[in-house]
This record gives C-alpha cells, structure tokens and sequence, in this order.
C-alpha cells in the first residue's frame, strides 16, 4: 500500500479539539484564493483516485497512477494526502473544522442535543452535495476492508467531538438551565451515549439513502431521526429551554405526539407495561394513534 509517515503542513493530522493541525483563517484575499486552490488540487486528486479505483481496482491503483492522472508530481499527491486511502475522503477535515465552529458558536440557550443535531447535518449535506460521488464511494467502500476501517475512523473524530461538546456543556452549569443537568456520574454517560445516538443515526439515514442510489429527501429523513432521539433520550425539555427557532414553555411540547410520550415517562409506576409492535417506516401520528387504542383497550371495564 502507498503510504508515507510524514505529515505535510497543507495535511496534518486533527489536533486536539478536531480540527487538523495548523488549520486556521486565511487571511486576505490572497489567503483565500490560496485555500481555494488547495481545495481545487484536493478535489481533482480524489477524482482522479475514484476513477482510477472504478476503472482498474483499488489494491491495483497506485500513487503515482493518481498523481499522472491529476497531472502532478508523487509528492505533490503526499503534499495533500497521507496515503491513497486518504483520498477517498477529501471533505472530511474541513467539513470538522465548519462542525466545531457550528459548536462553538452555538448560542447557551439552545438545547445541546438540537446543537449536536445541526453539526452533523453539515455532514450529511457534505454527501447530498454530490450524490453521484458519494454513491460511487460507498459502493467502493463496501468492497475494500481497508476503505471500511478508514471511514471508521473518520466516523470516530465526529463522535468525540460532539461527546466533548456535550460534556463541556454539562460542566458549565451557569450557561444553561438546571433542568439540563442530570447529575452525578450519568452526565459523562449521557453525552456519551447522546453522541452516539446521532451519528449513529445519521450513519443509518445516509447508507439508506446511498443504497438508494442517492434519490429522496435525506434531511427530512435524517430530521424524523432526531425527534425519535430527542423522544429516547431526552424525553421532556427544561423549563424555558429554546429549541433553535422556538421557545418551549414550562410542561409543554412541540408535538401532541411529544406531550403524550412524556406523559407516559413520567406515569405512575403502578401501570402495567404494554408491549406493541410498529414498523420503522411508519409515520408517528399513526404510531401514537395504535399506541393510544392499544392502551383504551387495555384498560379495565
């Protein structure tokens, strides 16, 4: 496998706080037009790479094949990417940087979740940007073990850093209302667990909709997967606590279906538990509709 050990100032590995190290704002217009080129050079390097890989294999692609096919120099190629793998996934490094400045700009008074929400739809719409890449992509991907491991990895740099935003919001207790705070030992295990609800389920919406051909409104299906989780995780809001957009007031909910869940949360624990069965696709009206007759019929004469 074509790979060299060194990092290059234009691709150096993510620092600490995700972004990739060195990376910061260019300043002038001389400094934009330069990233602007970079990113050119970046691009046509993975384009090269894809239908180099399409076309002859990935094991029988080498550097120097990409590079001739870009019109540029070997080291040219490690100028921007570490290894021939790299460069099946081109975006990934600035889409974190635009994802951590989503965090850290977030306003204190949105919900963290609805935060987190929004930085990973930066991620999908990277994909939905171009649907003919990124299906050609995931097709490769599945075929090449070392591809699957890569994009892992990738995958990995989004989890930590929404589980670092989390935590910090949870230790900044004068930055957001109590009623966020879950105390103890279960705030390091919500954000965790948080984080890995949403990429998760932005990881199941994308490779339904790659399988897809590309074809369908993924924001909108990736949108019903947060409400699920707000619903799971997160089952009523804080007194006061804004939505993005909106402001939630004391006991109330955005959806009847919301309000009833968290009905059935907070009920007694004397009820007896009914079990129902629903499919995934099915809207959350009808859902909540069967749920509701299911309990009446229950119920005793």
């Amino acid at each position: 496998m074509d790979r060299v050990q060194s990092v290059s100032p234009q691709q150096s590995a993510p620092g600490r706080d995700g972004r990739p190290a060195g990376t910061g704002q260019d300043g002038g217009p001389g400094g934009r037009r330069a990233a602007a080129q970079r990113q050119q050079m970046r691009q046509d390097l993975a384009t090269a790479a894809m239908e180099l890989f399409a076309s002859q294999g990935y094991e029988e692609t080498t550097v120097d094949q990409i590079a001739a096919a870009a019109g540029v120099a070997r080291r040219t190629f490690f100028r921007y990417f570490r290894s021939k793998e790299e460069a099946i996934f081109p975006d990934h490094d600035d889409t974190l940087v635009r994802v951590a400045d989503l965090l850290a700009s977030a306003e204190p008074e949105e919900h963290p979740l609805d935060v987190v929400c929004r930085g990973i739809k930066e991620v999908l719409r990277m994909y939905a940007s171009t649907p003919g890449v990124s299906v050609a992509r995931y097709q490769l991907i599945r075929q090449v073990p070392a591809l699957r491991e890569r994009e892992i990895a990738v995958v990995a740099r989004y989890e930590r850093l929404f589980t670092r935003y989390l935590l910090g919001r949870f230790d900044t207790a004068g930055e957001i209302p109590s009623g966020w705070q879950r105390g103890g030992e279960d705030d390091s295990m919500l954000a965790e667990v948080s984080a890995a609800a949403v990429v998760a389920a932005h990881n199941h919406v994308l490779r339904r909709w790659l399988r897809a051909g590309g074809r369908g409104d993924v924001e909108a299906q990736l949108d019903h997967s947060f409400e699920v989780i707000r619903r799971t995780f997160w089952a009523s809001s804080a007194p006061g606590a804004r939505r993005r957009g909106t402001v939630v007031a004391p006991g109330a909910s955005g959806t009847e279906g919301e309000a009833w869940t968290a009905g059935a949360l907070s009920a007694s624990p004397g009820g007896e538990v009914l079990i129902t069965v629903a499919r995934t696709d099915a809207p959350l009206d009808v859902v909540v509709d069967a749920v509701r007759a299911a309990l009446e019929g229950a119920r005793p004469a």
